[in-house]
């Protein structure tokens, strides 16, 4: 079967609703598996290794001794609450410990992302981006004093290479327990005012709040009960979202 064969073949299977799941750890997920109730959902699909499956976690693979629960399941399910409808896909491509640097438009995770996404034939279907990242930017104030500048730059190319110029984009902040980390404590809430500071700047762009969410004690990851909370408060905030696009 030629390539064009198979390209069809995945654009056919595709989900008619996707989100792409990028950034570092706290989007790949590193909640311990035991700790919650898994979250079976026969209308969340995933993409793996060419194809579409049922989602199940962990949802990546990017480290897999150390990956666990995730914000995705739960922002599925929550928002299939409110909207229920066709089945749902995600695709992960979320990658522990890398700066934005690695996600800029060009460099190998953002191609690998953009690549990904044409792979699961998800090409116009992407109705969300879903980003959490910044913990790797945290540890030196150039890096983080520029990092809005840089994330504008990076989400206006993804949308126009996706070919979805208003999807909106969801990021997370980092957690206050970054107070507590040995390389992070320094800058980590001059990331998490650029990041708010986007809500202003880029069109729909809102910020998830991690008030009050916790680590699992070593003060740079989510536990599973804040990461199920945490998906929770993206999927509100992407139907905030899309109900103002929607309004105007």
């Amino acid at each position: 079967m030629n390539k064009a064969a198979l390209d069809m073949i995945t654009q056919e299977q595709a989900p008619a609703r996707c989100f792409l799941l990028i950034g570092q750890s706290n989007m790949a997920g590193r909640g311990p598996l035991d700790t919650v109730p898994a979250l079976p959902d026969p209308n969340i699909r995933m993409f793996r290794d060419g194809h579409w499956i049922e989602a199940r976690e962990p949802l990546h693979t990017d480290k897999p001794e150390v990956a666990g629960i995730g914000l995705g399941m739960s922002f599925a399910q929550a928002l299939l609450l409110q909207e229920p409808g066709p089945a749902m896909g995600l695709i992960p491509c979320a990658v522990g410990g890398t700066p934005l640097a690695r996600w800029m438009p060009q460099a190998d995770l953002y191609t690998q992302a953009v690549t990904t996404v044409r792979a699961a034939g998800a090409l116009g279907k992407v109705e969300g981006i879903l980003w959490h990242q910044g913990e790797g930017d945290a540890q030196q104030e150039q890096n983080a004093r520029s990092y809005g500048r840089r994330l504008a730059e990076m989400i206006a190319a993804l949308r126009a290479d996706l070919r979805a110029p208003t999807v909106p984009f969801v990021a997370g902040e980092l957690g206050a327990f970054l107070k507590d980390h040995e390389t992070c404590h320094a800058f980590f809430a001059v990331v998490n005012g650029e990041l708010r500071a986007l809500c202003d700047r880029v069109p729909a762009f809102r910020l998830a709040k991690a008030d009050g969410l916790t680590d699992k004690g070593d003060a740079v990851h989510f536990d599973s009960p804040a990461l199920r909370e945490f998906g929770q408060r993206y999927a509100r905030e992407f139907l905030a979202l899309k109900k103002g696009m929607v309004g105007k």
